[in-house]
């Protein structure tokens, strides 16, 4: 009994001290700053009381620079699992205040246990990053531990959703993992991503920048596009991953049930009637037309600092969870452009990988233009969006809002690339381009021999429209299935989405494909 009775102690004394991480001081500094400690990452996130924790008691074996006296139990990460919203997930959470919550050969090893867990299971990955990098003192161990990771990453890629929140400086090697995650979320003030930290670069190319400009969470949401979320806090990083994770399934093989509404509320809404101006030239927010269709008019919004000039989210319709790609005519006048492309692209490729359907919602007139552009691989980018509309096997709806010009018709979800559904509003314009610009490539002959150019314009430019820019001429030779009143879009598509959900669609035979990277 006595044995028994002082091993209990022993266990209960290693708990305690793992419990304490870097100790009372480390976490007073994370209060200072009004930051949560790694063990309160975890705790705020999931549903009360059901963390389980594993490897709790492991140590590094590390004997180089007088390691092995900067021993603690789990080695800077806190690794297991528990449940969000009643479903489980497997998390782990660096420990800053551990030896600068560096990467070492046992850490790695407790991260790549867990996210083999997740694998195994079919169950979301979720991975709180707060490390200064690999553990220098171990050498290329730290570096073999890394790879391991990020191959984990790779094979779960579109298998399970995976989320990496960045909740402090991420540098070197810690940035590749939440790169290949589907959604990376920062905490602005106190969250950075680098390769080479301003250090580095100040030495190597002699410019000048602060941690901030370099690699901070304004920096990553809308400059670089590395991360979707910019949130104002540890806490609000934290709840909008557990809403992130209410429009995902836990894999994908399965497929989220439908939510039960109350009010189905199929009937006309005049509201959007009046959204988008008569004017073809004036720009309008393609969100007022998103908030109109959807459940309670609630869109969970992806990168919206970034590629304003196309908007990307989830929503529910009738209950069902789908996935929003729009053109937002209030930026760039809705061109793509490459940054528009890069963002619409891996969202569908998301979308797809995990049976969420898509609605597109088109309001295009083409491509933008420009020497930055176009020597930037603006051919390239785009066709990333085509190949992930093109190979996405879920179900897709499309409505034509108003302009759908040039190849940028094509790219958005039309039919010719397996868009199940397509619609189109009466005074949608879907030709090869805008009919000024048309009548000035193909009637330049005409115009020049008239005795009142400007008014032969005119009558030419009625005569394009009437021949080419409306829908009538794309369901006349059923590129549009159906042309609607806006007032009746929500219906439409309801019921459009109704009509494919058992839809089974497949691609060829293929290792995998070779997307234009």
């Amino acid at each position: 009994m006595e044995t028994k009775q002082s091993n209990n102690d022993l266990l209960n004394k290693k708990i305690n001290k793992a419990l304490e991480g870097g100790g009372s001081a480390s976490a007073e500094k994370y209060k200072k700053n009004n930051r949560l400690t790694a063990r309160e990452r975890i705790e705020f996130l999931l549903d009360k009381n059901t963390f389980t924790e594993t490897d709790q008691l492991r140590k590094h074996n590390c004997q180089n620079f007088g390691m092995e006296k900067k021993q603690f139990y789990g080695d800077g990460v806190i690794t297991g699992y528990g449940k969000i919203n009643g479903r489980l997930v497997f998390i782990y959470s660096q420990d800053f205040s551990v030896l600068g919550g560096s990467m070492s050969k046992v850490q790695g090893e407790k991260i790549v246990k867990i996210m083999d867990m997740a694998l195994k299971n079919g169950a979301p990955l979720i991975a709180i990053n707060d490390s200064g990098g690999a553990r220098i003192q171990e050498g290329v161990e730290s570096l073999a531990a890394y790879g391991d990771i990020f191959l984990r990453h790779i094979k779960a890629s579109g298998v399970i959703p995976q989320i990496s929140a960045i909740m402090g400086a991420c540098a070197g090697g810690a940035v590749y993992g939440p790169s290949l995650t589907d959604f990376v979320f920062m905490v602005k003030d106190t969250s950075y991503m680098f390769v080479t930290g301003p250090d580095v670069i100040k030495t190597v190319t002699h410019e000048e920048v602060s941690q901030e400009e370099l690699g901070g969470a304004k920096t990553h949401t809308q400059k670089s596009g590395v991360a979707h979320f910019a949130t104002s806090d540890d806490k609000n990083c934290l709840l909008m991953i557990r809403e992130l994770l209410n429009f995902l399934p836990s894999n994908n093989k399965e497929i989220l049930v439908s939510k039960n509404i109350e009010n189905k509320n199929l009937g006309p809404n005049n509201e959007l009637e009046n959204i988008i101006p008569d004017n073809a030239k004036k720009p309008y927010d393609i969100k007022q037309i998103i908030k109109n269709i959807v459940d309670d008019s609630y869109f969970f919004e992806t990168q919206q600092s970034f590629a304003a000039n196309i908007v990307t989210g989830f929503s529910r319709m009738d209950g069902q969870n789908i996935g929003i790609v729009a053109n937002q005519p209030q930026v760039l006048a809705g061109c793509l452009n490459i940054d528009a492309s890069r963002k619409a692209a891996r969202f569908i490729r998301f979308c797809d990988a995990f049976n969420i359907p898509i609605l597109s919602l088109v309001d295009v007139p083409g491509f933008l233009p420009g020497t930055n552009q176009e020597w930037n691989g603006l051919i390239t980018h785009g066709a990333k969006l085509l190949y992930a509309y093109a190979e996405a096997t879920v179900p897709k709806v499309t409505l034509t809002a108003r302009k759908a010009y040039g190849g940028a018709y094509i790219v958005m979800s039309s039919r010719h690339l397996r868009g199940d559904i397509n619609l189109a509003y009466p005074n949608a314009e879907i030709a090869v381009m805008g009919a000024e610009g048309a009548i000035n490539v193909i009637c330049k002959k005409e115009m020049k021999e008239s005795k009142n150019p400007e008014q032969t314009k005119t009558e030419l430019i009625k005569k394009y429209e009437e021949q080419f820019s409306n829908p009538f001429v794309a369901a006349n030779l059923g590129y549009i299935d159906q042309i609607i009143l806006p007032k009746d879009t929500r219906k439409h598509i309801v019921q459009a989405f109704d009509a494919l959900k058992n839809k089974r669609d497949k691609n060829p035979a293929k290792k995998h494909g070779n997307p234009p990277l």
